[in-house]
């Protein structure tokens, strides 16, 4: 797995042209079948921005004359949202959900590994800074009951998505599930290659 960092300042992304054009770049580099991002209405503005600048990528990794020293991709990639609370202008709507279960302990340790956000600011922000257990493995235990419950309410909220495709009797024993929109932009795929694309 690779990954890089656009040269953006945290806390200072602006949907400018040339952040457009990184990111036409970067998606056309990787070839990416899957786009995910935030959608563009989240409390934090780098989140809201990269929503839009993605947005306004998804045409554009096809056109041939936009950013012409990195070749254009021949079919647009699928551009999904990640899941989020916002009601306004509209609410997440559920269109792939994922069993994640089997994987659950590889993605607590993934959240775990970002220290800084776990530790240090999002529990400043929630007033439960306090809380936060020196000891490491005590730690990440913290970390699983203070998360875990939101984590668990998108279980829920996909929870006739989940039943679609694992079935009544699977679906209401999981857990954890991921959940994702169809962004309206990029290429429209069918129910069927959607779950190709987020396999079981």
């Amino acid at each position: 797995m690779s990954w890089r960092t656009l040269a953006f300042h945290d806390g200072e992304l602006v949907p400018s042209l040339e952040a457009r054009k990184a990111v036409i770049r970067a998606i056309r580099e990787w070839r990416a079948d899957i786009v995910i991002a935030h959608r563009p209405n989240d409390y934090h503005p780098d989140h809201r921005y990269t929503g839009v600048l993605v947005q306004d990528a998804a045409y554009m990794v096809a056109v041939p004359n936009v950013c012409p020293e990195t070749p254009r991709l021949e079919h647009n990639p699928v551009f999904m949202y990640f899941r989020d609370g916002f009601q306004k202008p509209g609410p997440f709507s559920v269109d792939v959900a994922v069993d994640v279960d089997p994987v659950m302990d590889k993605k607590w340790r993934s959240i775990d590994a970002m220290d800084s956000q776990m530790y240090e600011w999002l529990p400043w922000i929630s007033g439960n800074l306090a809380d936060v257990p020196a000891d490491k493995a005590a730690r990440f235990e913290w970390l699983k009951k203070w998360r875990g419950p939101g984590m668990r309410s998108w279980t829920k909220q996909g929870l006739q998505a989940l039943i679609e495709r694992y079935g009544k009797a699977r679906a209401e024993k999981i857990e954890y599930a991921e959940i994702f929109e169809l962004c309206e932009y990029g290429r429209q795929p069918s129910k069927e290659e959607l779950w190709e694309l987020f396999p079981k």
